[in-house]
């Protein structure tokens, strides 16, 4: 694949005190297991990335620093331009990152005891913030139906009427069931939402991430009904690379809504962003767009290659079809094994390290999240060792 960034280059993360590579032993896992779990990407950040911190770097001071004009108005255009979006200035709030933001709208917006709302199978961290901070998890799980994952829309207006649920978490697109919720289905959610008057936390970390053939939309560009009534949650932190940085851009249109968000904010102590980050999702948001197409290409040939795989080595593994994100959903339930089992034998025999199903709540026991974002040479060598490590299930 001829692209301006060599995305098979194979860079050492190991020795920089990096979470993916360097905590396994920490974290009770082999010395030396081969990670595909955490969701950062293996790949440099965009040359305008890099150059800008040189830049601030080389002028040696790192003091206070909030965004400017310029920053917003280049968060805008970049929404307007991308994703058919145009939020205003004002609505922006920074927070460190967008889990952080997930707590905060936890705290700002219902009381010890109340029901929350999420889609299991979904990032485990909606359930930690909940549950962290004394609020209730409201399970509404997803359903799949040959092979694809659906929202029971009467089970989740029943959950929230039942529940008396004031704020909904969604994922969208969704982790890790890979879904890119369609204009008919964010619709069908914002009219049970206001109908019931229920607040969303749209987080919306992964919508760059969109497979050809399907299209993203912004709950907020539904109406300025559910604008009023949505924290829309982005960051250029999965996009760019630069998670490690700590800067995450939310948007809440509503002023009361946003006041009693901040209020929370302030409250935990956090005022001014990390100055290198917000460098960095300037210098992304302005000069990233060629080097994220070539990334999105990159990612599709991992996926077709990976598909290919598991038909010809992996034939009882089933792949959830992704529409969005660079994770998969591997549904593993056909070895029959138990949750232990399959994960000993993923730790174990193959040396990987995969995100259990069943951390993403129980309608994920039997499956598998594998992070896609690293050269082909590694990922390749990480499913061959998974194929090996079931190879003797594969002929039962």
């Amino acid at each position: 694949m001829n692209t301006m960034t060599n995305f098979d280059e194979i860079i050492d993360r190991k020795g920089t005190s990096c979470l993916k590579y360097d905590f396994a032993v920490e974290r009770g896992y082999p010395a030396g297991i081969l990670p595909f779990w955490v969701a950062d990407m293996d790949f440099r950040a965009p040359a305008c990335v890099l150059e800008e911190l040189q830049k601030r770097v080389a002028h040696g001071i790192f003091g206070y620093t909030d965004p400017k004009d310029d920053y917003k108005e280049t968060l805008i255009q970049w929404m307007k331009k991308h994703h058919d979006w145009a939020p205003s200035k004002e609505a922006l709030v920074i927070t460190p990152g967008i889990v952080f933001a997930i707590a905060t709208a936890v705290r700002a917006y219902t009381k010890p005891g109340d029901g929350v709302l999420i889609q299991q199978p979904v990032y485990y961290p909606f359930s930690e913030c909940i549950k962290g901070n004394g609020r209730r998890i409201v399970n509404s799980p997803l359903v799949l139906k040959d092979g694809h994952y659906e929202i029971d829309f009467e089970d989740f207006e029943r959950k929230i009427t039942e529940e008396k649920v004031r704020l909904f978490l969604l994922c969208s697109p969704h982790n890790p069931a890979g879904r890119v919720w369609t204009w008919v289905e964010l619709s069908r959610i914002a009219e049970i939402c206001l109908r019931h008057d229920v607040l969303i936390f749209d987080d919306e970390i992964h919508h760059e991430f969109v497979r050809p053939g399907y299209t993203h939309t912004v709950l907020a560009t539904l109406g300025k009904e559910i604008a009023n009534r949505t924290i829309t949650a982005t960051a250029a932190s999965k996009t760019f690379n630069i998670a490690g940085l700590q800067v995450s851009n939310i948007f809440i249109e509503n002023e009361s809504l946003r006041r009693a968000f901040k209020k929370e904010v302030y409250g935990a102590g956090y005022s001014q962003p990390n100055a290198l980050g917000l460098f960095a999702t300037h210098a992304a948001y302005e000069g990233g767009a060629e080097w994220l197409k070539e990334l999105r290409a990159y990612l599709e040939s991992n996926l077709t290659k990976t598909k290919a795989f598991l038909i010809e080595h992996l034939k009882k593994t089933k792949l959830i079809e992704p529409e969005g994100t660079y994770l998969i959903w591997l549904d593993m339930r056909a070895y029959g094994l138990t949750d232990a089992e399959l994960d000993g034998r993923i730790i174990h025999r193959a040396n990987l390290w995969l995100d259990s199903g069943h951390i993403f709540g129980p309608a994920g026991e039997g499956f598998q999240r594998i992070n896609t974002a690293c050269p082909w040479s590694v990922l390749e060598k990480g499913l061959s060792k998974l194929a090996d490590a079931f190879a003797d299930l594969e002929k039962a």
